[in-house]
């Protein structure tokens, strides 16, 4: 069997592509400017806050709409998912942004860190709940979900 020689070149250069895609698609991403990552991460907060309020506002009716619920707690759990990744070094209050992070994020790296690892943690709990569509078991995870934030937010954010 002869092949022709544009079947011979991407039989040798297909794989050669896909491995150089590879290594472009493996390699990481630079980190944010300081002023991206905390327009970012102030957006997320948003986003957070929003879905929260949902879920929140529909515990307090006589029949909580779990079509309301469900995505609000998606939102919630992969937003909660990017957010640690938007405080890299120097996006803190020295940027000279408007943030009301507090420096000890920085600081103390390995609480901020565990306490982002819980927000995480909760939310994706609180996705699975809502999977399960008991609104007492929902109740219960959305408050530990917001005690999570709030604990956050008592330790790493100025109060304005």
């Amino acid at each position: 069997m002869t092949l022709s020689r544009t079947t011979r070149f991407l039989l040798i250069a297909a794989p050669a592509a896909l491995m150089v895609a590879g290594t472009l698609a493996a390699a990481p991403a630079a980190a944010p400017s300081p002023q991206a990552a905390i327009a970012a991460r102030q957006a997320g907060y948003k986003k957070m806050g929003a879905a929260m309020k949902a879920i929140n506002d529909q515990l307090k009716t006589d029949a909580p709409a779990k079509a309301v619920m469900a995505p609000a707690a998606q939102t919630l759990a992969v937003t909660a998912r990017e957010q640690p990744k938007l405080f890299p070094a120097g996006s803190g209050p020295t940027a000279g942004v408007k943030t009301d992070a507090l420096p000890n994020i920085w600081t103390d790296r390995k609480t901020f860190d565990a306490q982002m690892a819980k927000l995480i943690a909760e939310s994706g709990k609180l996705v699975a709940v809502m999977n399960g569509g008991n609104i007492d078991a929902i109740r219960v995870q959305a408050k530990a979900t917001g005690g999570t934030c709030a604990a956050c937010h008592r330790q790493f954010r100025q109060d304005t």
